[in-house]
């Protein structure tokens, strides 16, 4: 085309059938960009060699995709993954419209990390980009923190070719999540012993200091229900006491935070599950928020105190959530 810059060319030639992306993936990514591009309007032309970089990243995936360890540390050299994740998803995040709630209980939790505790981040989870979306909100002022955070991974985001270059940038406590432990059932207990590696990787880290890990102990994202509304999805009460007991195995005082995020429309899930690889995507200029509640007081015990506490804690999330602007718009 005689107007076509030679990025877009590019761009059309990797799309194109004739191109290296299996038709499957191809599918996924045509309406992909056209939303991406449409999200970012001009902002799309300086962003193209971004997005060709990704389409780069994504082909030795589809024949041989990355193995995670159970613990994977971001890859920074020789090409850094985190910068470009953070590349990709920024113009996509409306930083201005963009807020944090409860940054005082947030800059009380830094100053413990800092001085050598640790903090879990008992979180709602939205989008594939949550680590990114936390990242860009949290670096102007804690950029030492937001790129030490290690996240609680699920199998999609290890597996999926379109998730893996992201996944790459990330530092990772990699696990199955009750949802997919059976799938395929021949693989149930290498899985668990996988499982069981992570958790005692870890409970190491714990005992160093320091260290701030997120999780979703809902073990999914969140979803709109029957009426159109996104709701915190409930918290899991063995997933809590887990991660209260690795705290525990540490030796080092943690600190339990709750944490609620509004990311949902900057890369909305598919509305029912699948356990499949290979769902659609949708990107959005969207503004996303952060907000931090105190930490919780662990020290509840028992069967019944357990669930008790679980429930507690999705509360506060969930309360959290509802009051950011963005998330009942």
């Amino acid at each position: 085309m005689a107007n076509e810059s030679i990025h877009e060319t590019m761009l059309r030639q990797k799309l194109s059938p004739e191109g290296n992306i299996p038709a499957k993936y191809r599918e996924i990514l045509l309406p992909f960009v056209a939303c991406y591009r449409q999200a970012l309007g001009p902002l799309f032309q300086e962003q193209l060699p971004t997005l060709l970089l990704f389409l780069e990243l994504i082909q030795p995936h589809f024949s041989h995709p990355h193995l995670f360890p159970p613990y994977h540390q971001k890859i920074r050299h020789p090409f850094d993954y985190y910068s470009f994740g953070l590349d990709f998803i920024r113009p996509l995040i409306e930083e201005r419209a963009s807020k944090i709630y409860g940054e005082e209980h947030w800059g009380e939790v830094v100053r413990a990390v800092r001085a050598g505790e640790n903090a879990i981040l008992l979180s709602n989870h939205q989008t594939e980009s949550d680590p990114q979306a936390i990242s860009i909100l949290l670096e102007k002022k804690y950029a030492d923190i937001a790129e030490k955070i290690i996240y609680v991974a699920g199998e999609r985001v290890l597996t999926d070719p379109l998730a893996i270059p992201f996944s790459m940038g990330c530092d990772l406590l990699c696990i199955y999540s009750r949802r997919y432990i059976d799938t395929p059932p021949e693989c149930r207990e290498q899985k668990l012993l996988h499982n069981r590696t992570t958790m005692e990787k870890m409970a190491r880290l714990l005992g160093e200091g320091g260290k701030v890990i997120y999780v979703a102990p809902s073990g999914g994202r969140d979803r709109k229900n029957a009426a159109g509304k996104i709701e915190v999805a409930p918290f899991d009460p063995d997933s809590i006491a887990l991660f209260h007991l690795m705290a525990k195995k540490g030796g080092v005082k943690t600190h339990f935070v709750p944490f609620a995020l509004s990311t949902h429309d900057l890369l909305p899930p598919p509305e029912a599950i699948q356990k499949e690889l290979g769902e659609a995507r949708i990107a959005k200029r969207t503004p996303v928020f952060l907000s931090f509640a105190p930490p919780y007081p662990m020290e509840v015990g028992g069967k019944e105190g357990r669930e008790e506490r679980a429930k507690e804690i999705w509360t506060i999330v969930k309360r959290m959530y509802e009051a950011c602007p963005h998330s009942i718009t």
